[in-house]
């Protein structure tokens, strides 16, 4: 009779920003198949979603992936529910209306691999050189942590988590990898994996990873973003770029609830500065980076048939709840 570890992710009800938490459960004779993974569930009071004399939560499996670095392991991904079965108010991945899987979704993360001793970037400061010779960087001069860049993109392949590509980006330390899936869900479910297997191989080098919008404080340092790169049906097809208009003016009148969802202590990187567009206003423009949205160029070329980026959403923001008001805002043009 064969075991098989049954790694259970969810997000807990930490404010402002929610961590990854995860348990193992010990199963005889899997079959591989998220229909036969169990229903679980877990004590919400040691995780602010429940009190204490009513602590049970439940966790709901949505998507199972195997696990890349121990054997006979999968990673399961979890909705939390309350005891009556109905969504937890933590449950981001409830607010997506995307059954059909209409939308698709790429979502950029940038991170920082944390020297916790240094309480500072990987690798920074060797020097005082300005931002922009490690983007893309190649060299021990300007490359801190590649290793652990390269190892994440091979155990999320391995795990069949369509990661699309990975770069250095701006900073000393500062990473970036990108997924894609059809399917705002499937997008979000994969992005938490790829974060918990990011977390998890860091703690091999006694690293941190570091999420947050701005860690390096008011200096000249670009931050780190999420940007959400989504289409649906129309956009894919419509060849016009008054349809493109259109969509793109639904998000005007709706900033501060899509600032609401795009992460916590986004007010420090969205400055107008650094590649962005400040926090309280909202603009659009083809190949344009200091924008909210930008039109990429291979949109425009290709017949006004493609996607849409928002560079608003910050590395710390839940993929599920982006996707779930960008989703609310397109429908509604």
């Amino acid at each position: 009779m064969s075991k098989s570890k049954l790694e259970y992710l969810w997000l807990d009800g930490y404010k402002p920003t929610a961590n990854l938490r995860s348990k193992t459960k010990i199963v005889e004779d899997f079959s591989g198949k998220l229909s036969d993974v169990p229903m679980w569930g877990f004590d919400g009071s040691s995780t602010l979603q429940a009190e204490t004399g009513s602590s049970d939560c439940l966790l709901k499996p949505v998507a199972i992936f195997p696990d890349p670095a121990r054997r006979d392991a999968f990673l399961v991904m979890n909705e939390v529910l309350n005891p009556d079965s109905t969504p937890h108010s933590s449950n981001g991945r409830a607010t997506i209306d995307d059954d059909d899987d209409d939308f698709w979704f790429g979502f950029e993360q940038e991170y920082f691999l944390w020297d916790p001793e240094t309480d500072l970037p990987l690798g920074f400061p060797k020097d005082q050189t300005p931002q922009g010779q490690f983007y893309c960087s190649v060299g021990g001069k300007n490359s801190f942590g590649r290793e652990i860049m390269d190892r994440h993109l091979d155990l999320c392949l391995d795990a069949g988590i369509n990661l699309e590509g990975t770069n250095g980006e701006v900073a000393p330390g500062q990473w970036e990898f990108q997924n894609f899936a059809k399917g705002a869900k499937r997008a979000g479910d994969e992005m938490w994996v790829a974060r918990y297997i990011l977390e998890r191989l860091a703690e091999e080098y006694n690293l941190a990873i570091e999420y947050h919008p701005k860690p390096l404080g008011a200096t000249d340092w670009n931050g780190s973003g999420m940007h959400a790169n989504f289409s649906n049906e129309t956009l894919r097809t419509c060849g016009s770029k008054e349809t493109y208009e259109k969509i793109c003016e639904a998000f005007r009148p709706v900033v501060k609830e899509h600032i609401a969802v795009y992460g916590a202590y986004n007010e420090k990187r969205l400055t107008g500065e650094h590649e962005t567009q400040s926090i309280d206003q909202f603009s659009f423009g083809v190949s344009d980076r200091g924008a909210s949205i930008r039109i990429p160029i291979m949109t425009v070329e290709k017949g006004w048939k493609g996607w849409l980026e928002d560079r608003r959403p910050a590395s710390n923001a839940d993929p599920y709840k982006v996707a779930g008001r960008i989703i609310k805002t397109v429908k509604s043009a």
